[in-house]
This record gives structure tokens, C-alpha cells and sequence, in this order.
């Protein structure tokens, strides 16, 4: 049976939720390709058997089933010969011949397999786990009974899975002109040829003879069969100083080489490279040729590595770690919540170059009592969790009309970050359901928002747009390494490399990465994230990153920008649904009941232990100034935090009650709680400001003379014309503005004689965030989600009922 017609069949028997599972890893609609979309599971075989597929699922896979399938397609390779082109590494490219390959003609036993991969019990165990996971990602393709067959992709590509080079005839035809190949003829031995071809010709014979290059190698000197042990292993290139292009000029696509004269300093190399055993391939690149190393390798077993590399620098975790977790986590909520509601009195200027000014950033910062590299963050989390968005103002001045030159254009309006509705469900909530939304979204973010580049002179601003792809793939790399530590214990500093080994294991697109210091920053950025958020404490994962990392590994990142957490329904998600439910259990248990009671004083503080509701926040923040925090977090109630509480329409009365009735205890307030309250209410209002051309009228004409000679006031232009009225030449906001400056504690007043409560205007900006179905827009037809194409695709004649029905309810 061809490989199609039973992976065909093999799909007819998935559930909608593995099938569901299989359509977002390996063939979302943008994946098929613009216009062609699946409308039968026989075009999804088809596509499932696809190299821009099997490479997809190749991209999620760990280093030990990258090699398992690896090894499979290797020793398919021993038993039928080399597949086409399999021996022809792509390296970036790949030269594809006709027919194509069926993959059910290259299937090996399943025996064989288990004898030559799984020496012993557990071994044998091990595989057999991995090859039934990697059947249901379609990577092990059916039918799974006594032989085991991968896609042609891994046969087309065997070669360069087991760290080959490319054969040495193409790299000698793209690197050299004649003079260096009849150099080369005449250094192995072969003598040249009158033409070019003739002496290349000679020369892959040579090299093709495998007995040959091993008498080669033994006769090479100490430092060149040094390097040969390295390169032969794989990976084939290496980076070297003994190849020129041949005119000096940089290398381009088509340049030629030459040995550089005098040669590079390096013995070794020099010999390789005189000898064709080490051919240039680019810039300061070489590359060792395929039949070199396949002749020097030693026939074994491959080494499969299906377990991850052992942490070893690993130190006991302390008694306190959950306490610190706890503690991280309450503090991240805390200064996330304070950061939103800095951004919701006092919204922010976005610049036209993009993100945030760095006066702003700062003034946010002060007031969430941060620093302000944890401003940005929040920031950035909040404006991808959908709770911040951009805005741009109507423009208040029409565009100017006709065509005459010269014509002054009306300015842009200006942009602004806002809070959107969600905002104002999410500040209702208790802290460890506001902090599920950040939470699942630094998961799936392809940025790492607290590292900035050295070589970025620019100052660091909020707001920047995500656009590293390996942030998300490194995040979930660390937290794979970390899920390996032994129980009870964490990493160290002196442990980052290991743990980056360990990470790129877990996700080998960090490979071509690994030592770089760039790397190492942005893990070490990385780490420090997942502390402040509490998904790690003394380098172990706590409670909360274990789920996280469980929510991870059901593929949310391949919805960003829609965020599993965060807003979009995820009805029909099932494995989703399931892991963020988990996420928000593990931050219930971590973070305790938000308190409702405070403790009051009588030096006029209120003293919050653990996180406050927010109800209890926002009465404390009306009237009290936020002095300190930590495990606990000290209020102070001062006249001018009272002031702002009568200018949004409190009284005396009022505020007293409400204060009574958070009292931790139900205690009565302390007397010169009462006091002040009471002083500072009867001092309230005694001014009013008429919102007339703009007049101040009191009750109190002593006051009234007072404020008509406040040097202070002078800008104002007051004028006496009553006993008990002055008039300004200000407006009523300059006016209040003024007086409140100079000490006094006027309120507004509208012409009925009523007081108007002075509250900003609660602006927002529209959600951006798109559903599932929107993540990724694309242009094929059928249905736009993968559950709801997966159900397409199991009951064709349902989907079909539907669209008639629809089209009947349409005419």
C-alpha cells in the first residue's frame, strides 16, 4: 500500500481533537499555501507527506527524536542504498529529483530497528515510547505494525541528519577553478589531466575509494588527523583563515578560492585543504566533503541521546522557596496593577518613531513605586494581553480642501496608550486571576522585553513591537531544562551553560546559538523574567511554572498574537482549555484570598498584610497616599490625599462609614483618624469657583480678602466685586488649578449651584487582540480553525449540509 493511501486511511480513524491537534502543528491553513487549502483527507496526506510539513513537526521535535528518525532513515540507507539526492545535504537549498520517493518502498523492520538501536531492556523501551509519539504527529507513518517508514524528507536529507558534508564533486566544481584542481591531482597522487574535468574527474575518483583516504589520513600529520576526529563526527564545516577568493574581492554566490598563499598559520588545515580534504564553501568557511567522512567513520550504532544531558551544578533548594514564589508572584500583580492604573489616570504618548518616551516610562515607574526596565515589562506584557492598546485621536482641525500649493496640512493626532474594556473587567479581578493573562502571554511572546542589545545604542523604550522568534523557543527550551532538575533541588549561576546544553537539547534551533554570548544574555534576561513572575525561585520551577510549561507544550504559541489566557474563546481547544484551567489553579494555590480589612492607626497609616482586593485598593487609593510595600503594604492618610477624595464627591460621613467598614475587626477608627477626616471635610468646598466667565464666590469674606491679596494669585487677575465674590480672568480648570497650588482646597461649581464631581474621562482604546480564527489570515478556502476543519474533514457531508443551509438562509 503507497505511503498516501494509508496515512489517508490512518486519519479517517483520529478523533476531532487528535485530529485537531495534528491540523495546528503540521497543516494550519497559512501553512498549505495561499488558494489551495484541504478539503479531503486525501489532500491532507498529501500534505502531511510534504517537506514544508515534515519540516514544520521536524522544528517542535527534541535532539533524541530528530535523531531517532534520523537513525531510521539511516539504516533504511544500509539496507536499500543511498536515497536520491540523500547523499546531497541542502545546507540551505535542496536539488529535488523525479519521481518522487514513496516512503512505504524505504520501510525497515521494526526489529531491525529495535536490534541496532536498543542494545538493552530500557533502551528498547525508550524507542518504543518515541516511535509511538512520533506516529502521532504523523512522522512515523502507517500502518505501525512490523515495519517502521519515515517521510522522504529524512531520507532525501539522511545525510546531512548524520552530520555529512556535501560530496566532494559539486564543492570542488562551485570552490575552484583549474589551476587548483590540477594542484590538487598532483598532491594526491593521481596526476592531472589535460582539462580541468579530467583532473577533477581523477581526483573524486580517488577520494570516492574509501581504502584510499583512509591510507591518506594516516599518512596526514598529528595537527590535521586532530581536526579530522572533529569534523568527521559532524558538523562538516569549520571556520578557517587557509582559503582567498581568488580576485580579493568578497565572496559572492559564484566566487572561486584559492589556497591562501604563505598559507594561514594552521598546519593541519593547510595540509586538508592541499590535499581536498577540507573545501571552502563561503567567507573564512570550509567544509569537510561527504566521502571523507564517510570513509573514516567508525560503523557502529548512532548514539540516539533520547534523555536530556544531566544538570549536575545543581544546589539544595532552601525552605523558603515557596514562600518566595509566593512572595514574587503577589508583587508581580502588585506593580502590574499599579503600572495599568498609572496608564488609566494619566495615559501615555506614544512617539511617532514608536514605543514609549522615556519621561513617561519613568514617571510610571515612580508612581508603581518600580523600577523602570520592570515598567517596560509590564507595560509590553499589558499591550500584548490586550489590556493596553494605541489611540489615535480624531483630528479636531478639518483637513484643508483644494489643490493649491503651499496649503499648510492639518497635524496627524497625536497616538496614545490607553487601557481597552478588558482593562476594566481585569482590575476587578483578584490578583492571581489579573496575573494569568501576563502569565500565558511572557510564555508565548516571541520577544525577551527586559534585553536590549550592547550593540543598540538607543535608550530602551516600552512598546516595541515582538519580532524575535527565538525568544519563544529559547523560553520553552529553559523550562524543559529546568523540569529535569532533581526533585528538591535548583540551578546555580555557575550552571548556565549546562543549562543552555541542557535547553538546546530540548529545542535543537538553538544549536547554531550555543556559546555565543548574545545567547547567554538573553538567557540570563530570560531567567531573570521568570523569577519576577514567579514562574521560577532559586533557580527551580515552582508550581506555577510547571503548568505554564504544561500550557506550552500544547502548541499556544502557534496562535500569538491570540493568547491562550488572555481573552480569545477557547471553545473547541479542548487541550488549551484544559491547560490554562491548570495555570489559574496553580496561581490560586500559590497566591492567598486577596484581604478585604485593613489596620488602621492612629499616625494616620492603614497597614494591608498580603495583596488587598480591589475594591479595598481602589477605597485606599482615593483617599490614602501608598507609602511602602512587601508582605505587607503601609497607606498613609495625609489632608491632601483626603482633599482628592472630597474633590471626587465623598464626604465626610460617607468616607467615615466606608472606612469603618473595611476596619480589620470591625474595630472603630482611631480618634485622630476621626479628627483629621472631620477638619479636613469642614475646610472643603469653602471656596467655589462659579463656572461662569469665571467667578470665586465663599461664604466667608475674611477668606474671600485673603485670597484677593495671595501674591501667588496674581496671574489669576482677581477682582473684588462683592463682599463675597471675585472674578477671574481664568478659566475654571486654571483657576481651581491655581488655588489648590497656593494651599486652598476650592471645589467647582456648576451655575444650578450644584458641586460637579471632577473625574477623568475613562477613554479606551479598541481590542486588538484577534480570536484564534483571525491569528493568522490567510486566503484558502474552507474553514479558517483547525478544530472546525478537522470536523470538515472527518463528516464532509455535515460541513456540506451546512453550507447549503447557510446559502438557502442567505436567498
Amino acid at each position: 500500500m503507497k505511503s498516501a493511501t494509508a496515512l489517508k486511511n490512518w486519519l479517517a480513524e483520529r478523533t476531532p481533537e487528535q485530529l485537531t491537534v495534528l491540523l495546528e502543528l503540521r497543516a494550519l491553513p497559512q501553512a498549505v499555501g495561499y488558494g489551495q487549502g484541504l478539503r479531503t483527507l486525501g489532500q491532507l496526506a498529501d500534505h502531511l507527506l510534504s517537506d514544508v510539513s515534515v519540516s514544520r513537526a521536524l522544528g517542535s521535535l527534541n535532539a533524541g527524536d530528530l535523531r531517532l528518525l534520523a537513525a531510521v532513515a539511516q539504516i533504511s540507507d544500509k539496507e536499500y542504498g543511498p536515497a536520491p539526492t540523500s547523499s546531497v545535504p541542502s545546507h540551505g537549498y535542496m536539488v529535488r529529483q523525479e519521481p518522487a520517493l514513496d516512503p512505504a518502498s524505504r520501510a525497515v523492520p521494526r526489529a531491525e530497528v529495535l536490534r541496532r538501536l536498543a542494545p538493552d531492556a530500557t533502551t528498547r523501551a525508550a524507542v518504543e515510547e518515541a516511535l509511538k509519539r512520533l506516529a502521532g504527529l504523523a512522522l512515523v507513518l502507517p500502518p505501525h505494525g512490523g515495519k517502521v517508514a519515515v517521510p522522504a524528507l529524512l531520507h532525501y536529507r539522511s545525510a546531512e541528519f548524520q552530520g555529512y558534508g556535501r560530496p566532494v564533486g559539486p564543492l570542488l566544481t562551485a570552490a575552484f577553478n583549474a589551476p587548483e584542481v590540477h594542484a590538487i591531482a598532483d598532491r594526491l597522487g593521481v596526476g592531472r589531466d589535460t582539462t580541468r574535468d579530467g583532473s577533477q574527474r581523477r581526483v573524486v575518483t580517488f577520494l570516492q575509494d574509501a581504502g584510499k583516504v583512509r591510507e591518506l589520513a594516516a599518512r596526514a600529520p598529528s595537527a590535521a588527523r586532530d581536526l579530522l576526529d572533529k569534523l568527521v563526527p559532524g558538523p562538516p564545516l569549520l571556520r578557517t583563515h587557509c582559503f582567498v577568493t581568488r580576485y580579493g574581492y568578497y565572496s559572492g554566490p559564484s566566487s572561486k578560492f584559492t589556497v591562501r598563499p604563505g598559507g594561514s598559520g594552521d598546519a593541519g588545515t593547510d595540509w586538508l585543504a592541499e590535499h581536498g580534504l577540507l573545501l571552502p564553501v563561503g567567507t573564512d568557511l570550509a567544509e569537510l566533503p561527504y566521502e571523507i567522512a564517510h570513509a573514516l567513520r567508525d560503523d557502529t550504532a548512532p548514539d540516539l541521546h533520547l534523555t536530556p544531558p544531566v544538570l549536575t551544578r545543581t544546589t539544595p533548594l532552601p525552605a523558603s522557596t515557596d514562600g518566595q514564589a509566593q512572595a514574587a508572584a503577589g508583587a508581580a500583580a502588585w506593580h502590574a496593577e499599579l503600572v495599568l492604573r498609572a496608564v488609566a489616570t494619566q495615559p501615555l504618548a506614544i512617539r511617532k518613531a514608536g514605543g514609549i518616551t522615556v519621561r513617561d516610562t519613568r514617571r510610571v515607574a515612580k508612581d508603581a513605586g518600580t523600577s523602570e526596565e520592570q515598567a517596560r515589562l509590564w507595560l509590553d506584557l499589558a499591550a500584548n494581553a490586550d489590556l493596553l492598546a494605541p489611540h489615535q485621536d480624531q483630528a479636531s482641525v478639518p483637513a484643508p480642501r483644494g489643490r493649491g500649493r503651499g496649503r499648510k496640512q492639518a497635524p496627524e493626532p497625536p497616538v496614545r496608550l490607553l487601557p481597552t474594556p478588558r482593562y476594566d473587567t481585569w482590575i476587578t479581578l483578584p490578583p492571581a486571576q489579573r496575573l494569568l493573562p501576563l502569565l500565558a502571554t511572557w510564555g508565548v511572546v516571541p520577544e525577551i522585553f527586559t534585553y536590549w542589545p550592547a550593540d543598540n545604542d538607543q535608550s530602551p523604550v516600552a512598546l516595541i513591537s515582538p519580532t524575535d522568534t527565538m525568544a519563544a523557543v529559547l523560553r520553552r527550551g529553559i523550562l524543559d531544562a529546568l523540569a529535569t532538575l532533581p526533585t528538591g533541588h535548583g540551578t546555580t549561576t555557575r550552571g548556565l551553560d549546562e543549562l543552555l546544553d541542557c535547553a538546546t537539547w530540548f529545542r535543537p534551533a538553538l544549536t547554531p546559538f550555543l556559546g555565543t554570548p548574545d545567547l547567554q544574555s538573553r538567557a540570563k534576561a530570560t531567567l531573570a523574567e521568570a523569577e519576577l513572575l514567579g514562574v521560577t525561585a532559586h533557580g527551580a520551577l515552582t508550581t506555577t511554572g510547571h503548568a505554564l510549561r504544561s500550557l506550552l507544550h500544547t502548541g499556544a504559541v502557534l496562535h500569538f498574537p491570540a493568547v491562550p489566557g488572555a481573552g480569545p474563546d477557547l471553545t473547541g481547544h479542548p487541550p488549551l482549555a484544559d491547560a490554562v484551567c491548570n495555570l489559574q489553579l496553580a496561581l490560586d494555590t500559590l497566591m492567598p484570598t486577596p484581604r478585604t480589612t485593613v489596620r488602621f492607626q492612629a499616625d494616620l497609616t492603614a497597614t494591608v498584610t498580603g495583596a488587598a482586593a480591589p475594591d479595598l485598593t481602589d477605597l485606599l487609593t482615593t483617599c490614602a497616599q501608598r507609602e511602602s510595600e512587601g508582605h505587607a503594604t503601609v497607606w498613609r492618610i495625609t489632608p491632601a490625599s483626603l482633599r482628592r477624595a472630597f474633590d471626587t464627591g465623598l464626604d465626610a460621613g460617607t468616607l467615615l462609614e466606608r472606612l469603618t467598614d473595611v476596619s480589620e475587626g470591625g474595630t472603630p477608627l482611631p480618634q485622630p483618624l476621626t479628627y483629621t477626616i472631620k477638619d479636613i471635610a469642614r475646610a472643603h468646598g469653602r471656596l467655589r469657583v462659579v463656572r461662569s466667565t469665571c467667578c470665586i464666590r465663599s461664604d466667608d469674606e475674611h477668606l474671600i480678602t485673603e485670597v484677593a491679596h495671595t501674591r501667588g494669585l496674581t496671574k489669576l487677575g482677581l477682582r473684588k466685586i462683592a463682599p463675597t465674590v471675585l472674578i477671574s480672568t481664568a478659566p475654571p480648570k486654571d483657576t481651581l488649578t491655581a488655588l489648590r497650588a497656593a494651599g486652598y482646597t476650592p471645589v467647582l461649581e456648576a451655575e444650578t449651584g450644584t458641586t460637579v464631581l471632577e473625574r477623568a474621562p475613562q477613554e479606551r482604546a479598541e481590542p486588538r487582540m484577534p480570536e484564534f480564527a483571525q491569528a493568522h489570515p490567510h486566503y484558502a478556502p474552507g474553514p479558517a480553525t483547525a478544530p472546525a476543519l478537522a470536523a470538515a474533514l472527518l463528516h464532509p457531508q455535515d460541513s456540506r449540509n451546512d453550507r447549503k443551509g447557510q446559502r438557502r438562509h442567505l436567498s
